[in-house]
């Protein structure tokens, strides 16, 4: 189905285009367009076929390449963190995921394609998912629906936390499950309880990634969108040093590579990388020469440590629909309505800006403790509140040139207790 639109002149993409479903029949035995196989008789939809071309161009994919990544090498299953029940797969070069999707899920997603389409022309730089391929295999009386999208999480960084926000507390903790994964998906509740003192960004990185998320909370609340997360994952620079350092001293056997020995390779598609993302100005220097070109976005923990975040606005195809608005009254009796995760669009919107830029990242003054501050002092571990420029304490409000948050979660505590 690739190889076939080369054959389809380059011009404009048009109205009609998002909504062309394209079938293929696969015979066991073969036909004219269909080498034979040993499998059974099987259709191949693919979606929007000149639109979902516009966009593999647009993030700079020829179709070589995406071949090559999708077909080449068998396909990686990755273990799911969440609750939808898809199925993920990644490709071998780290470049694409593949997820299984519900009827409702493509369906929705194919009336999200105009809105889609504008919202990437008007700019390129967002958190939302970037979809690259739309497809369909109907075979023993089943269909089983396949989209293709950016990874955020490339597996040759070894990610040290993960986490999945929504900026809701109701019942938000990773379960007993979970948590003995060897790198959990852990949830809000987990955040404020581990890094009370968030994520500490430079000013450049703060407030590029702040309207980031406010532009792309306004696209989906506009498309009634909700119950989305933010996917956060942390590789810990210094934590990856020591453990390096470690494994030389303890002399490991040449067959026992860890993942922190593998040299990362950089991703072909254009504008997937978490730094790309936000337009971030800073650039921060690793320890390794290789590490400012790995994408992540350069922060700091509340101990001073260097870490590199890799982030990405994440399932996104959810509708406001009845069952939700029954989910959420539903909730809402049993618990404090503010606090559940299903929520109306623009509440859910709102919560979720002011939890991302007040409670998980803040900003500092600093761009790195080896230098002099930005205000001419010598620089210090610990923060200084000076007035609208630097993240204010718990309950005070804070300002920025565009973006105005207020603190989140006066009653985390209390929520987390009940919530468990």
């Amino acid at each position: 189905t690739v190889g076939s639109l080369s054959q389809k002149a380059e011009r404009d993409v048009l109205m009609q285009d998002f909504y062309v479903v394209e079938s293929i029949f696969f015979p066991s035995e073969g036909s004219n367009l269909t080498p034979a196989h040993h499998h059974g008789d099987f259709r191949f939809k693919t979606y929007a076929p000149i639109a979902f071309r516009y966009f593999r161009e647009l993030f700079g994919i020829r179709p070589d390449d995406y071949l090559y990544s999708l077909c080449n090498d068998p396909l990686i299953e990755l273990s799911n963190p969440g609750a939808s029940g898809s199925i993920f797969y990644v490709t071998s070069d780290d470049e694409f995921i593949i997820k299984t999707v519900q009827h409702k899920e493509a369906e929705f997603l194919q009336k999200l394609l105009p809105g889609y389409f504008m919202n990437l022309n008007q700019n390129k730089r967002t958190l939302l998912p970037k979809f690259y391929g739309l497809y369909c295999v109907q075979a023993g009386g089943k269909n089983i629906r396949i989209v293709v999208m950016n990874n955020l999480l490339p597996r040759s960084v070894p990610m040290h936390l993960k986490y999945d926000l929504k900026g809701s507390t109701c019942k938000r903790r990773a379960s007993p499950k979970e948590r003995e994964k060897s790198v959990p998906t852990y949830k809000d509740l987990d955040f404020i309880q581990d890094m009370p003192e968030g994520i500490q960004l430079e000013p450049d990185n703060y407030n590029a990634l702040c309207k980031t998320i406010q532009r792309d909370c306004l696209l989906l609340q506009s498309f009634k969108i909700m119950d989305y997360s933010l996917l956060v994952g942390i590789h810990n620079t210094d934590q990856a040093s020591r453990e390096r350092s470690g494994a030389v001293e303890g002399g490991g056997s040449e067959g026992a590579v860890t993942p922190d020995h593998r040299r990362p390779q950089a991703q072909k598609a254009l504008y997937c990388t978490a730094m790309e993302s936000i337009q971030g100005g800073a650039k921060g220097k690793g320890t390794l020469e290789t590490e400012d070109q790995w994408g992540g976005i350069p922060a700091r923990n509340s101990k001073g440590e260097r870490i590199l975040i890799y982030i990405g606005i994440i399932d996104i195809l959810q509708s406001y629909r009845f069952i939700k608005k029954i989910e959420h009254s539903w909730k809402a009796l049993v618990h404090d309505g503010d606090t559940v995760s299903v929520h109306r669009p623009g509440f859910y919107a709102e919560r979720f800006q002011r939890f991302m830029c007040s409670t998980v990242f803040k900003k500092t003054l600093k761009s790195s403790p080896s230098k002099k501050s930005r205000s001419g002092c010598s620089s210090v571990v610990r923060r200084h509140p000076m007035g609208s420029s630097a993240s204010a304490p718990s309950g005070q409000t804070v300002a920025d040139a565009r973006l105005v948050y207020r603190t989140h979660l006066s009653q985390t505590d209390s929520e987390g207790e009940s919530g468990e």
